[in-house]
């Protein structure tokens, strides 16, 4: 019996450590392809090759800190911020549409410039849906206290637009309600009315009806419209199995649109190859299996279901990334997390995956694991 308590309490003083590495892993990764990716675009815009490296260089110190403070905060604190922390962000989401206050471009209004700090409520909006989600888990709420607000930040992310970021956010939020105990008709009836929705949605809207179409038909209006894809391709074929060396992209010279953003793995596919892409992916699919594994071993339906929407935001959103780079999806126009250049959505990431570490610290799987183990002998 003292042997178990000793473990119970090793365990809620140490953080899961194979999942802080490859964090820092993912860093090490991002920071030395935006870099690489960046210089180009940076030397054109800047006069410094290095300009856009050292702002990102910036956010993943801060970035850092943040996730170190989070994963020494107890997670239940989080549960007490949930709902301020939601309605901020809605807060947020209604500003940046604001002609005086929210930034456009590329034909989407997603930033708010205050003084010298820029940063996307989209990705507040992430975090927000994190927690609050897993508190209305925590209190057994009805199905309609999840499908409202989550219709109501969809809509205003639809309306900047941003149908990526929208994927996202639905993605976190049906994953959290099924691990919630909704029962699962409700679910399935929001993912059938969803769809139905959605067509309209992007038929009826030009920016995303052409990217659906560019998708279905990549071969024209190879200098218009599909662009940006067969760039993609382009650079993904000349990699081959080896790639053509680290630095060595063609395609980031001004071939390849968001060389450093949306379209970083295209780069790191060219220079490292499949070889270089597959362990790309496989880096994810541990995250997600290390995230899965703290789900599991969540002690309470708090920390379960805010480690399930952490868990479905990082996947989902590498998925979709990385699936529109090989043309299994349309473009979306998102990031791929914690390499692609941008400081809103690495400092949440790290934020939420701060959360994720300390929820480790109480995971009881470990302990169950070892329990059992001795059990057995």
């Amino acid at each position: 019996m003292r042997n178990f308590k000793s473990k119970l309490s090793k365990q809620k003083n140490s953080i899961d450590k194979k999942l802080f590495f490859l964090i820092l892993a993912f860093m090490a990764i991002g920071l030395i392809a935006v870099a690489d990716a960046s210089a180009p675009q940076a030397l054109n815009n800047y006069g410094d090759k290095f300009f856009l490296f050292r702002q990102q260089l910036e956010w993943a110190v801060v970035g850092i800190v943040v996730l170190l403070i989070t994963s020494r905060i107890k997670y239940t604190f989080w549960e007490k911020l949930a709902t301020p922390v939601f309605f901020v962000s809605l807060i947020f989401l209604l500003v940046v549409l604001l002609p005086h206050l929210g930034f456009s471009a590329l034909g989407a209004r997603r930033w708010i410039f205050l003084g010298p700090i820029n940063f996307q409520p989209s990705e507040i909006a992430k975090f927000a849906v994190c927690l609050y989600f897993a508190k209305l888990a925590s209190k057994s709420k009805s199905a309609l206290s999840y499908f409202l607000p989550l219709i109501l930040i969809v809509v205003l992310i639809m309306i900047q637009p941003d149908l990526g970021t929208t994927l996202i956010i639905v993605v976190i939020g049906l994953s959290q309600i099924f691990v919630s105990g909704i029962n699962l008709w409700y679910l399935a009836g929001a993912g059938v009315a969803g769809l139905v929705a959605g067509i309209p949605l992007i038929l009826l809207s030009s920016y995303r009806r052409e990217r659906l179409l560019t998708f279905l038909q990549m071969t024209e209006d190879p200098l218009g419209k599909s662009y940006h894809m067969r760039q993609i391709l382009l650079g993904l074929g000349s990699g081959g199995i080896f790639g053509v060396g680290l630095g060595a992209s063609r395609q980031k010279y001004s071939f390849l649109p968001e060389a450093s953003t949306d379209s970083i793995f295209a780069v790191i596919a060219e220079e490292l190859g499949l070889i270089g892409g597959v362990v790309i992916i496989a880096l994810f699919v541990y995250f997600i299996l290390r995230a899965v594994r703290i789900a599991v071993g969540a002690p309470d339906t708090f920390s379960k279901t805010l480690a399930v929407g952490i868990c479905a935001w990082v996947g989902g959103q590498a998925f979709l990334n990385i699936a529109s780079m090989v043309a299994l999806v349309p473009l979306t126009g998102i990031p791929l997390p914690f390499i692609s250049y941008g400081g809103s959505s690495l400092v949440m990431i790290l934020a939420a995956c701060g959360i994720l570490l300390n929820i480790s610290r109480y995971s009881v799987s470990e302990v169950h694991h070892g329990t059992n183990k001795r059990q057995k002998n």
